[in-house]
């Protein structure tokens, strides 16, 4: 991932809009701090593309109204007490 300098991305910002295309995201640091990511529109849709929330996903699951579980009539042995 390139890093730039606020100072050189904002006289640039022409050049790491492409870079953010064709290279993938673009680090901005201020005082050599991290500051800020440029990503490119493709980048960004993927990553706030619609995902279920947790409910969502549960209710999603295989159906099981028409579930059964075949089950013996076993009635138990005899206990002495």
């Amino acid at each position: 991932m390139a890093v730039w300098q606020i100072q050189e991305a904002k006289a640039r910002l022409s050049e790491v809009i492409a870079r953010a295309r064709r290279d993938g995201p673009q680090t901005i640091t201020r005082h050599g701090e991290e500051r800020a990511v440029l990503l490119s529109i493709e980048d960004y849709r993927a990553l706030t593309a619609r995902r279920p929330d947790f409910r969502e996903h549960l209710l999603g699951g295989p159906k099981v109204e028409d579930f059964s579980i075949p089950r013996e009539r076993d009635t138990g042995r005899t206990v002495e007490l």
